[in-house]
């Protein structure tokens, strides 16, 4: 049985990852908006992107299209690769990396860090087995996995500094 601390780092972490994605896609949404690109078009072709992960390749586009599927399976995606990736970020909030051990500002360097590591695995390690991922290589990606990685490093040293005043 795993133990109420087990279980707090587990939700601690699934949250981070959680709001993290939250505040990513938002960020990324945000700066298509801004810079002209073809709305809501890029952001259903991404969905059939990530859908494509589990449904297959079937659903890429043309033609760019929603669907209850597509959007159901893309959804997946993105809500448990986030809470995996955050348990992740807590996993080295907590750890002792020598990164800033026991500094509240930490969440500073594992942050960014963590987010270009992370833009490296998804659009250039994944796209090994999802070639498809390839047309995502763009500065509004890596941008929205800095988003990530910094939020969720902030929301898992937010927490651990409350837990350690506790």
């Amino acid at each position: 049985m795993i133990g109420t601390w087990y279980r707090r780092r587990i939700l601690r972490g699934a949250w981070a990852g959680l709001l993290a994605g939250a505040v990513a896609t938002v960020l990324q949404l945000l700066l298509w908006f801004a810079t002209g690109a073809p709305l809501p078009d890029i952001f259903l072709r991404d969905a059939q992107l990530a859908a494509a992960i589990l449904l297959g390749p079937a659903v890429l586009p043309p033609p760019i299209a929603a669907s209850v599927n597509v959007m159901l399976a893309a959804s997946a995606v993105h809500l448990l690769l986030s809470a995996a990736y955050g348990w992740t970020v807590d996993w080295l909030m907590q750890a002792d990396t020598g990164v800033h051990a026991g500094s509240h500002r930490r969440w500073l360097v594992i942050g960014p860090l963590f987010g270009l590591a992370l833009y490296a695995i998804n659009m250039h390690g994944f796209t090994l087995i999802f070639p498809w991922f390839e047309v995502n290589r763009d500065w509004i990606t890596v941008l929205a996995h800095l988003a990530f990685g910094v939020t969720a490093a902030r929301l898992c040293g937010k927490r651990s500094d409350a837990e350690g005043r506790k």
